[in-house]
């Protein structure tokens, strides 16, 4: 029986496809493990977004060919985005690579492995438009699960090339989705993240509307689900139907994740983006204004073709207006195959470098002064990790691997998973501590 490993890189969309690709590999010809250094055949699941996106996953191939020489690795299949959009080119750049599997082509794994092994170097990247793979169960949950809640992208903004890799929006069943919840629920997990390109446009394929606040009244159901949390919220479709269901919902947490990208109106239509800014200006006060206390994350895209001074200093001055809890900023890639690409007026890289420093510098500022309100509040806290001082934790100020945590200091006996109350007595730029209070009920 062949060992088989998964690498996955990029965003936390490519982790469920990666725990999907395990989950229908033919168990009667296949073993999964976690080791690479043990596997005959390894997936590496890639990113293709941006330029430091495509080192990492060419980086990370070119290591992992090596162990065809030092280790028991005879197939490397190259899976995910990058792999969709250079198949043949990586296929020829990279003779130690065996085959492609497009994220179109998931179910095609045990296929693809096998012709692999044959020396026929397939290629699996015809499809963009798959169906999410409802019969892959999860075997191994944590107490924080992704779920994805739909796949593909129906906008067309100018620098991204996801569209193309990724396919329209294709929204997963109400039932589907609440079944997955559910299945994961009762095997520990207490958080759970939905995700997908724009989860603002989930349903409108499926039920001809935006259908989220439904599927978040859906999830008051789940008893024992504590947390849930919104990711990839676009602007554009964030209704105020939204905004109260997840200031009712009790099992919704006050943090929103919502791609601003920028706020210069000539700036947002180059880009092809469907909002303003006075759009987003009012989204942000309906949003605190409804719940005071609520976290909003953003990213923007500094540098984009066009982008003056004038332009840049918008985005500052929108910051100190609008401070945001969490907020980074990337420079602008240009991006073989989408219309930016083409434009005239591209920001030099050396522009667009000081540009993200004098942003992420304004921030940390910004970030200090929200953090410092936190001191003297109570939090729930979900622990993620023991230390020597007590604990690690996340409060919903926080999504996992983005965002800040708190320190906890305790001599009680806590376990990963637990949910605690901690009293907050100290603050940095983004992370807080403070002491146990009691486990909560």
């Amino acid at each position: 029986m062949k060992h088989v490993s998964i690498v996955t890189l990029g965003c936390s969309k490519n982790d469920i496809d990666s725990g999907q690709m395990r989950g229908v590999l033919d168990e009667s010809r296949f073993a999964f493990t976690d080791q690479v250094e043990e596997a005959e055949v390894i997936v590496v699941n890639t990113c293709g977004f941006i330029d430091a996106a495509k080192e990492e996953s060419i980086d990370t191939i070119l290591d992992l060919a090596k162990l065809k020489e030092i280790g028991k690795l005879e197939t490397l299949l190259l899976a995910g985005c990058l792999a969709q959009r250079y198949p043949e080119e990586l296929l020829e750049a990279i003779p130690e690579a065996d085959g492609i599997l497009g994220p179109g082509h998931i179910r095609s794994i045990n296929e693809a492995i096998v012709e692999a092994e044959n020396h026929e170097k397939p290629i699996y990247a015809s499809s963009l438009e798959n169906n999410y793979l409802e019969d892959a169960r999860r075997e191994e949950v944590s107490v924080t699960e992704y779920v994805k809640i739909s796949e593909g992208c129906n906008n067309r903004c100018s620098y991204c090339i996801i569209p193309y890799l990724k396919g329209n929006n294709r929204s997963r069943s109400m039932e589907h989705i609440v079944d997955e919840i559910r299945h994961l629920v009762e095997n520990g997990t207490r958080e759970v993240i939905l995700i997908g390109q724009n989860t603002t446009d989930y349903g409108i394929d499926l039920y001809g509307r935006y259908a989220l606040v439904d599927l978040l009244k859906a999830l008051r159901s789940i008893d024992e689900l504590r947390w849930v949390r919104i990711l990839y919220a676009y602007p554009d479709h964030f209704d105020d139907a939204l905004i109260e269901e997840m200031k009712d919902n009790p099992k919704i947490l006050p943090y929103i994740d919502i791609p601003i990208q920028h706020v210069a109106d000539p700036v947002l239509k180059r880009m092809n983006r469907k909002t303003d800014r006075r759009a987003i200006e009012n989204l942000i006060t309906r949003l605190r204004s409804a719940m005071p206390d609520i976290a909003i994350r953003s990213t923007f895209l500094l540098g984009f073709p066009g982008e003056t001074d004038e332009d840049f200093q918008e985005v500052l001055d929108f910051l100190e207006a609008y401070p945001l809890d969490r907020a980074g900023a990337f420079a602008y890639s240009r991006e073989e195959g989408t219309p930016a690409a083409t434009m005239e007026d591209q920001v030099d890289d050396a522009v667009k470098e000081q540009r993200v420093d004098a942003f992420m510098a304004l921030q940390m500022g910004v970030s200090e002064a929200l953090m410092e309100k936190h001191v003297g509040r109570v939090l729930d806290v979900l622990i993620t990790e023991l230390t020597e001082e007590g604990a690690l934790g996340r409060s919903y100020l926080d999504a996992p691997d983005i965002d800040g945590e708190i320190v906890i200091y305790t001599d009680k006996n806590l376990s990963v998973g637990d949910f605690i109350k901690v009293e907050i007595t100290e603050s940095t730029a983004y992370d807080l501590g403070g002491d146990y209070i009691e486990h909560c009920k």
